[in-house]
């Protein structure tokens, strides 16, 4: 079926026919956002810090299309050393990202990617708080419903794929460019279509990105095939100290491990999947040591446990099956109360 063609304020925007998904996200609140949208002259985008493909691509899909529809666009994550992390620097688009400091500080209008918390979004907490509207999109079940306007599905396997359905209530088509940026959040949320997230909806909406002609197994190798050698050695450090406990398989990476090696940060992602593939471990734990000092810890489970309750009752957040939350404790502390909480469920 061919697209149809509208006119709106003497420009062409090609609308994409596919077929509809059932969403808790009423129309009413779509059709709120849309409206926000095409009466704002200039629309600030963020998401939650140390952003992932699904935050920084669901971003930069919709900064695409918004640039498109003639706005002024700024797009922003609030941490203190802002880069966008090596593994997602082949995205489009990050032509449209500002440093915090160049964010506005009261935007008319902005709109939230990936972020189930206030202070997930770092450094721009602040002007999130001074916004006339934020409009919030996620995918996290334990959002805690911020901002004026929710757009937020719990079922959905991606945040991702609520960008794609605003994409086109907007009146946008994919291209190569969004489909790339929206590609990326869809398979880092699925574990490349491993996860139980996988649905139908998922391959549908992965074929038609593909349709666009984007190639694949270029992002597949971005995402996953890359790792500077200094990854290899605090991998090593890590599996050195991991430990097996009553079903809990876990290890920590500290600053001093990645200083040796000048690693960032944002290289540890991986290291979680190697550990998660222990056979006796039904949860996966990893403390990760970052530039202030704090714990951030990392932790999935194979479905048994609900990891997701245990970071949120911790002030963190996430899914069933992969879930996170931040420690000013040391490793001992942290693992104790994490373990604590662990058991309530049980």
């Amino acid at each position: 079926m061919k697209p149809d063609v509208r006119k709106r304020a003497g420009r062409s925007f090609h609308v994409e026919r596919r077929p509809a998904q059932a969403s808790p996200i009423p129309d009413s609140s779509w059709e709120r956002a849309v409206d926000l949208i095409r009466h704002a002259d200039e629309v600030a985008l963020a998401c939650h810090v140390t952003p992932d493909g699904d935050a920084l691509g669901s971003m930069l899909a919709v900064a695409f299309t918004l640039r498109r529809m003639g706005k002024r666009v700024v797009a922003s994550f609030g941490d203190r050393h802002f880069a966008v992390p090596r593994l997602l620097r082949f995205l489009p688009g990050q032509d449209m990202l500002v440093p915090p400091a160049e964010f506005p500080a009261a935007p008319d209008l902005m709109i939230v990617f990936d972020a189930s918390t206030f202070q997930r979004l770092g450094l721009l907490c602040p002007n999130a708080a001074s916004a006339r509207e934020v409009v919030v999109v996620d995918h996290h079940p334990s959002n805690e419903g911020f901002g004026t306007l929710g757009l937020i599905d719990a079922a959905a396997a991606a945040t991702a794929m609520l960008a794609e359905q605003l994409v086109y209530r907007l009146g946008g088509r994919l291209d190569r460019d969004i489909a790339t940026c929206l590609y990326a959040g869809l398979v880092t949320d699925t574990g490349s279509f491993r996860h139980s997230s996988t649905t139908p909806a998922v391959h549908q909406m992965a074929a038609r990105l593909v349709e666009t002609g984007l190639r694949t197994d270029e992002i597949a190798r971005e995402l996953w095939d890359r790792s500077p050698f200094g990854y290899l050695k605090v991998l090593a450090a890590a599996l050195e100290r991991v430990r097996l406990e009553d079903g809990i398989v876990w290890t920590y990476v500290t600053r001093v491990d990645r200083a040796a090696y000048g690693l960032p940060y944002a290289e540890l992602e991986g290291v979680i999947d190697v550990i998660r593939r222990t056979d006796e471990a039904e949860i996966a734990v990893v403390l990760k040591e970052d530039d202030a000092g704090d714990w951030q810890v990392s932790t999935r489970s194979k479905g048994g446990v609900d990891v997701g309750r245990v970071c949120a009752a911790l002030g963190g957040g996430g899914h069933h099956n992969a879930a996170g939350h931040t420690s000013h404790d040391n490793v001992a502390e942290t693992m104790e109360k994490f373990l604590r909480e662990l058991r309530k469920g049980s």
